[in-house]
């Protein structure tokens, strides 16, 4: 990293150090740190900055904790989301399964832990899964439209904040507290394994240490591995080779994997204040589906990626209780990643190394009648390259300070938010022989806002309006990819030249909730400036950039042109009585995305229309829900893409907590997809290669003491 990067990461470590006097001394205020489980309760939103229940944040938002955490659970951190509004998968096999909001993936969602990065390449490639761990969530909460934007300007499509324990929130009332989780799957014969144990030393410190492990075999589609049209064009080959592939079913070649972690941290904590740190050690060990060839002159690579992530976090939060501050929050976190490419024959290809630093320094204003807020800043540095023989990018540097603030003014039945962003991005890259690349420095200045209103309309129920104006930097991936990308299959070249992504957006919203009701609808409309895409472009315009050379795939180059998507998010729940001392109840939801990109037609890799409804008989003890989730066809794709066929998953679970007073205990039986439908997500770049688990039945056991 840079020598101004280590300053300025040192200022933040140096901030950190200086508070730490004053949060060791025991404060007289009347006022003490709310407990870990009192902060997190079930509709409060600390993603929001200032923690706000659900239903008052001007955006869509979701929660998933608890029962509903514990039932959807999975292996990442796209496919355990995939069931909330809004939200979709990249699908990339069933090991790097990024979220998809909105329709926005990539370098337009940012995926967090407790508030900063996750500091991995999963926005570089599909096939490079998120180094975070859906078995250490505590709660994960998404964030999607402009409340999103307080976290970096690369968040336009939304924020999905990993919630966990690593660094103590609270001091256990018990002498040693443990926390353990335990999972079999049918479909990949997947065994997992998850541990966390807390224990205070004193009335004030407290120490942490986690532990996982799981494994999975090739995941069981239960039906074609390939798509009919894939597969009618295997069958008409003459290579028996190739003839063979249309009657491939069942197990998903070369899907396996293999991850464990473990971890450490420790908190102070008091009335005035806490500081505490962890540091974490990952390593994924996974399989990329097989993209078949149907070309006899080309083969099929089988490439597994061994993942491997050091990292470092802090976290600090002092009460001020003073006339205009009530609280600083400081979060800062330091990762040093790397991932191998693995050939069938064991041979390393490419490697890819990645270190980055962020911190966050939040100051809470202290609430004045109806007036609350927040200002803050944010750094981020990034140092990235590859080396080998898939090299598509030059070593590449990112710097970013960003400036935010939010402040609110409650009138009762009228609340306004006004929100507010400068960030300055630089993006260096280094010349690069290989790529035939030059040295390259770009700055960057963007600045986005909001401002937002909702009224009372009746009891229980608020109308909302929120209008934007955004502007993103284009990544070092955009600007200066040079070269073939066996992930994507292409041969990427990207312009730096670019200037900012700049966008305009609206969106309305309706939320109510009575005596066993409630509902939400949230719709919006944006209009992009300098949209950046990727499209398919004549191979001599790759050739001339690569040196004559001929691509070992078809060449996708970026673009920059105006854009629109609009879409809408419902859902909502109804009580419909009470049958032998259980609760009724009906839920269900819907969402749609339509993206436009101006003079090409529409985007890329767009989720259809979907519907999910669920009914569920709730007791104290035992809940048991059945839910049937359908995804239409999308026929409206871009000249790169084939149509996706619709698909209905039907699924049911039983949920039972065997120990009375303790609620956090849990087993949960689940079968998903029970009658193994063949579903492919639009979303995906390896949809018609690699479908989505068929017969899935889940048992989970969730141990709290």
């Amino acid at each position: 990293m840079s020598h101004s990067t280590l300053l300025r990461a040192g200022c933040a470590m140096s901030a950190l150090c200086l508070s730490f006097p004053a949060i060791a001394q025991e404060s007289t205020a009347d006022t003490a740190p709310q407990s870990y489980h009192d902060q997190q309760r079930a509709d409060i939103v600390v993603t929001a900055i200032i923690p706000r229940r659900q239903g008052d944040i001007l955006s869509g938002t979701s929660v998933v904790s608890g029962e509903a955490l514990t039932r959807n659970l999975r292996p990442t951190i796209g496919d355990t989301l995939a069931r909330q509004p809004g939200v979709s998968a990249t699908s990339f096999g069933p090991n790097a399964s990024r979220p998809v909001l909105r329709g926005f993936q990539g370098e337009r969602v940012r995926i967090l832990t407790d508030g900063i990065g996750s500091f991995d390449v999963s926005n570089t490639s599909v096939d490079h899964a998120v180094a975070i761990n859906p078995l250490t969530a505590d709660r994960i909460e998404v964030l999607r439209g402009p409340a999103a934007l307080l976290y970096g300007s690369s968040a336009i499509g939304g924020v999905v904040n990993v919630i966990d324990s690593r660094i103590p929130r609270r001091v256990p009332d018990e002498p040693i507290h443990i926390d353990g989780i335990a999972t079999y799957g049918s479909a990949a014969n997947e065994r997992t394994g998850s541990g966390e144990i807390e224990a205070p030393i004193g009335d004030k410190f407290v120490v942490h240490f986690d532990g996982s492990y799981s494994r999975s075999g090739n995941l069981d589609t239960g039906s074609p591995i390939l798509t009919p049209a894939l597969r009618a064009q295997a069958a008409a080959s003459s290579d028996p080779d190739i003839r063979s592939l249309a009657d491939l079913r069942g197990k998903l070649p070369n899907s396996a994997a293999r991850t464990w972690e473990v971890a450490g941290g420790a908190a102070l904590i008091t009335d005035g204040g806490n500081l505490g740190f962890s540091v974490a050690h990952t390593d994924n060990f996974y399989g990329v589906p097989v993209r078949y060839s149907l070309d006899p002159d080309r083969g099929a690579e089988k490439v597994r990626l061994h993942m491997k992530q050091d990292r470092a976090d802090l976290r600090a939060e002092l009460p001020v209780n003073g006339g205009f501050l009530e609280s600083i929050r400081l979060r800062a976190g330091f990762a040093d990643y790397q991932h191998q490419e693995i050939a069938e024959d064991g041979a390393v290809g490419t490697t890819f190394y990645n270190q980055s630093i962020e911190s966050r320094l939040e100051l809470v204003q202290a609430r004045r009648g109806g007036w609350d807020g927040a200002i803050g800043a944010q750094f981020f540095a990034r140092d990235f390259h590859v080396d080998g023989e898939e090299k598509f990018l030059p070593r590449n540097r990112t710097e970013q300070l960003g400036f935010f603030t939010l402040q609110s003014l409650d009138f009762g039945s009228t609340r306004v938010e006004l929100g507010g962003r400068y960030e300055q991005s630089k993006v260096s890259a280094d010349a690069d022989e290989m790529l035939l690349n030059p040295a390259y420095h770009r700055t960057f200045n963007a600045l986005s806002g909001s401002l937002g209103i909702s009224q009372e309309i009746t009891s229980g129920w608020r109308v909302g309006l929120n209008l934007s104006r955004t502007e993103r930097a284009p990544s070092a991936e955009e600007l200066f990819a040079r070269g073939n990308h066996a992930g994507t299959q292409a041969f990427e070249l990207g312009n730096p030249a670019f200037g900012l992504e700049k966008s305009w957006g609206i969106e309305g919203t309706l939320r109510g909730q009575g005596e066993g009701y409630s509902m939400s609808l949230s719709a919006y409309h944006n209009w992009f400036n300098g949209y950046i895409y990727d499209s398919l472009t004549d191979d001599s315009v790759c050739m001339a950039a690569h040196g004559g050379q001929p691509l070992d795939f078809p060449c996708y180059q970026n673009l920059q042109a105006d854009a629109r998507y609009l879409g809408f998010e419902a859902e909502g729940s109804l009580t419909l009585g009470r049958v032998a001392g259980y609760k009724v109840n009906l839920d269900g939801l819907a969402d749609y995305v339509r993206a436009t990109i101006v003079g090409s037609g529409p985007a890329p890799r767009i989720p259809p229309l979907r519907l999910l409804g669920g009914l569920e008989l709730q007791g104290d003890r035992m809940s048991l829900r059945g839910e049937i989730e359908h995804s239409f066809a999308q026929n409206r794709i871009s000249d790169t893409e084939t149509p996706t066929s619709g698909f209905t998953l039907v699924n049911a679970s039983l949920s039972v907590k065997p120990f009375k007073g303790n609620d956090r205990t849990t087993i949960t039986l689940s079968a998903n997809n029970i009658f193994d439908a063949e579903a492919r997500r639009a979303a995906s770049f390896l949809k018609d290669y690699a479908p989505l688990a068929g017969r899935d039945i889940r048992l989970t056991a969730r141990l709290s003491i």
